[in-house]
């Protein structure tokens, strides 16, 4: 807080301070003139009467000691603006110890799991169901509870998995994130093949996850070339992607921004960015361990036995 603001607060704490004080002092004081606490002349209905009679002086005295205690108060604690209090207690150091107390609290519950392997993890009840609760509270808001995602977030639950699917790289991609990028291709396409160049592209790209439809398909055919010339040094000449660059297979049924023409034309005319933000100072490796046997676990028998598909 800057010396400008916390001149403001503190005059602002004196103002309603001294106020409150000049009022009650005010309001208690009888002035000359004033009639008696019982002669106000004030009677309705010939024996109501209403009468002037100060505050007991054990209710005034309280009103200054609340007074006292907020000049204490702000005296021990601090609450102007910068200027700490006497004790040097700030709510900062008391949630970083309230913090330290509640994380050695989750340390005892997660020692147990650490270091073990993924696949391990996901064939204890326990430690998937502590994984679905950080799942829960950490990564939900992108995938969703079920772990299914949404256009531009990758389902957790099926064997499709751009970076590889292996307990070890899902581990990772927990703990360091992943940057997705499709560049743009539109203008190198568009140089290349001309106006159309980017329709054939995608004409291409949908026939191979079915390959029956390349033949008779004049704009596949055209497409082709410009797959192999542009395309294929990430997704591989057979589309089926690269794990290592994040490349998705493009001969499978799942289409992360959608399966449309538009969608993979604005996919290729205008590029993608996935980011998945690293959770290693977040969550520690140990919890980390804990949500990647549990989403692990989503496209797994329960036994934790099924095979990822790492080229996907």
């Amino acid at each position: 807080m800057t010396r400008g603001w916390t001149w403001y607060v503190i005059v602002l704490v004196a103002i309603n301070i001294f106020g409150y004080l000049a009022l009650l002092w005010w309001t208690a004081r009888r002035r000359p003139g004033d009639p008696k606490p019982d002669d106000t002349s004030h009677v309705w209905d010939g024996d109501i009467t209403e009468y002037n009679k100060p505050l007991p002086k054990w209710w005034i005295n309280l009103f200054y000691l609340t007074i006292a205690f907020a000049i204490g108060y702000l005296f021990w604690f601090g609450g102007l603006g910068a200027i700490p209090g006497y004790s040097g207690w700030t709510s900062n150091k008391e949630h970083a110890a309230a913090k330290a107390v509640e994380d050695a609290k989750l340390e005892k519950t997660f020692a147990p799991f650490a270091g073990q392997a993924i696949d391990t993890l996901a064939q204890d009840p326990t430690a998937v169901q502590l994984g679905r609760s950080i799942f829960s509270n950490t990564c939900a808001t992108c995938h969703g509870s079920s772990g299914q995602g949404a256009v531009g977030y990758p389902n957790l639950t099926d064997e499709i998995w751009h970076w590889g699917g292996a307990p070890e790289q899902i581990l990772q991609t927990v703990l360091d994130g992943r940057e997705g990028i499709m560049p743009e291709w539109g203008t190198v396409l568009t140089g290349m093949g001309g106006p159309e160049a980017v329709d054939y592209t995608v004409a291409y790209v949908r026939t191979l996850s079915d390959p029956d439809s390349l033949q008779n398909n004049f704009m596949a055919a055209q497409g082709r070339k410009l797959y192999e010339g542009v395309c294929a040094a990430c997704h591989g000449v057979d589309g089926s992607g690269n794990t290592d660059l994040g490349a998705p297979d493009l001969t499978d049924a799942y289409w992360m921004y959608g399966s449309s023409r538009e969608s993979l034309r604005q996919t290729i005319l205008h590029g993608r960015h996935g980011s998945m933000p690293a959770h290693r100072e977040l969550l520690g490796e140990t919890r980390a361990r804990l949500v990647a046997a549990y989403v692990w676990s989503l496209s797994h028998n329960a036994t934790g036995t099924g095979s990822p598909q790492a080229s996907q």
